[in-house]
């Protein structure tokens, strides 16, 4: 981070935050809220879920010693972030719902539909803070995307965007929670927002809703049971335990959010770059798993899904087929993959294979 050659007062500030707003805005963000780096409570709740093993094989929660709750030693010289949220649901969250444990389509979590979000948002991000630059002059700053050791839900809750729900996603009263989150770390001493509040009251909607019960408790997510993490970042076989109750979700998960009470006043974005490609959105499970590798590697460019690869999506699947209507189309389909060169392939073929073997 460059250090600024200039100071501000207070007027400054308070005049530069309001244009921030209006920046935003212009930006095509639907929010943006500023907190200072104490994440003292946040470090402590990190550390915990830490200690229970629920990051499972996601070593990289516990790298970089405390850079991902003390922004300013991760990029020396913060004292503020600002913190954006930005809206991707594409369509009705009823239409999502009926593409739920579908006999024959795939269900991929909304946010990989279209275009990568770190991409879109990273680029809006370098906007504004050319924008700011060309207000302020030269000022110490980086953009961050979920890309980096960075807590960037807690950022967003002390920063007035909305509140981490029992399901650990963030919540906003009066939009849901279907937005991406981004961060601009800045040494500019910007007048701070009021944190939001939890509004769960008693409901437990999501927990209830969980079809491998990865919520364990109000707040904490064990996240070896999650289906975004069974099906993403677990990178061997999918534990025999999980596979029936993944259903046809072959990228992610969205039960919590679908039947969150809060997203009744979630409406469809108008980003085009997250509008559904390749037909994603209605796709046939039969007709994803005939995708060679460099169909896939065609049909995923510039999408959130080509850091899963090949081999994985086949392995995910190969599980929804397992799950799907038995049909002589998803039996040819699977006995195709048999002689996969992926040993994790065709052990989760032969598993789906067995499945329809019973009807």
């Amino acid at each position: 981070m460059q250090q600024r050659a200039l100071q501000y007062d207070d007027t400054d500030m308070h005049s530069l935050k309001r244009k921030l707003a209006r920046w935003c805005d212009d930006l095509g963000f639907q929010q943006a809220g500023i907190t200072d780096i104490d994440l003292g409570t946040a470090e402590a709740r990190l550390a915990s879920w830490l200690q229970a093993k629920f990051h499972g094989s996601m070593d990289y929660m516990e790298r970089h010693g405390r850079k991902r709750s003390q922004p300013d030693e991760l990029v020396p010289g913060t004292v503020r972030v600002i913190s954006v949220r930005m809206n991707y649901l594409p369509e009705s969250q009823e239409i999502a719902k009926r593409l739920l444990d579908h006999g024959s389509g795939a269900y991929i979590s909304r946010y990989a539909l279209g275009r990568d979000y770190h991409k879109v948002l990273k680029g809006r991000l370098r906007a504004l803070a050319r924008r700011i630059e060309k207000e302020v002059g030269a000022f110490g700053y980086r953009v961050f995307v979920d890309s980096a050791p960075v807590l960037e839900k807690a950022l967003a809750e002390k920063a007035g965007i909305g509140w981490v729900g029992k399901h650990t996603n963030l919540i906003d009263r009066k939009t849901g929670s279907w937005f991406f989150l981004g961060e601009l770390y800045t040494d500019l001493p910007l007048p701070v927002d009021a944190p939001e509040e939890s509004h769960c009251g008693t409901c437990t909607a999501c927990i209830e809703v969980c079809p491998t019960k990865a919520i364990v408790a109000p707040y904490s997510l064990d996240a070896r049971r999650c289906i975004s993490y069974l099906t993403i970042e677990n990178k061997g076989a999918i534990p025999l335990e999980f596979r029936k109750a993944i259903g046809n979700r072959i990228y992610g998960c969205d039960d919590c959010q679908l039947f969150c009470p809060w997203n009744k006043f979630a409406k469809p974005t108008a980003e085009k770059d997250f509008a559904p490609r390749h037909g994603l959105d209605t796709a046939q499970l039969t007709d994803l798993f005939a995708w060679s590798k460099a169909m896939w590697l065609e049909k995923t460019e510039g999408s959130a899904i080509r850091r899963l690869g090949h081999e994985r999506w086949l392995r995910n699947i190969a599980v929804a087929l397992g799950n799907a209507d038995t049909t002589p189309a998803v039996v040819a389909a699977l006995k195709k993959r048999q002689q996969d060169k992926s040993a994790m392939v065709v052990e989760h073929v032969e598993w789906a294979l067995a499945q329809h073997a019973t009807h």
